[in-house]
């Protein structure tokens, strides 16, 4: 993991924004959020640039979005 301050702080927006999602889908019964939540948690560890870490925190959301459309 790099130790670029804006990829910190997109990292710890997306990680908040993702344990926020964790725990209303663990209380709510929620997969879509649970998995979402997770998901946006864990995967700044993996990612090395900025652009790449906005990409696929929309990319996530977006999946979320369509998941709870369809009625998930």
């Amino acid at each position: 993991m790099s130790l670029d301050p804006a990829l910190l702080f997109i990292s710890l927006i997306t990680g908040g924004i993702g344990m926020v999602l964790f725990v209303y889908g663990k209380k709510q019964q929620r997969g879509p959020h649970l998995a979402a939540g997770l998901a946006l948690m864990a995967y700044p560890y993996f990612v090395e640039t900025v652009a790449m870490t906005i990409v696929l925190a929309i990319a996530i959301l977006a999946g979320l979005w369509l998941a709870v459309r369809q009625g998930w």
